[in-house]
């Protein structure tokens, strides 16, 4: 007599791996998500002190208190490139002792830094 045995996987088994994955997957994407925006956040923070140590330089060197963001940013002024990470918004100008405001941060987020 000849057994009839097939090697494979049943209905079961690919179910319940398929499961095990979702519920991975589920635990898995909010962490990203969390980590993407503190990335953002952080680097867009970081443009903002770039900016305002600029701002802070041009003040000290004209003897002004406030300044254009065109004055600031560009190959050869006192920020090289200020590089969008979430589709943020940064102010025009710069008024000394005002902290900056960045909106649209991730289209939701407002980043305040005050220096």
């Amino acid at each position: 007599m000849k057994k009839n045995t097939s090697k494979g996987f049943t209905l079961v088994e690919i179910m319940i791996v398929v499961v095990i994955i979702g519920l991975l997957a589920a635990m898995a994407i909010p962490a990203f998500q969390k980590v993407r925006q503190s990335s953002q956040d952080k680097a867009v923070l970081n443009n903002a002190r770039q900016l305002s140590a600029g701002a802070d330089q041009y003040f000290l060197e004209n003897g002004v208190s406030s300044v254009a963001s065109a004055d600031l940013v560009g190959a050869d002024k006192y920020v090289k490139a200020v590089n969008t990470v979430a589709g943020e918004t940064y102010p025009a100008g710069f008024t000394q002792g005002q902290a900056i405001t960045i909106d649209g941060v991730a289209g939701a987020r407002t980043i305040t830094y005050a220096p």
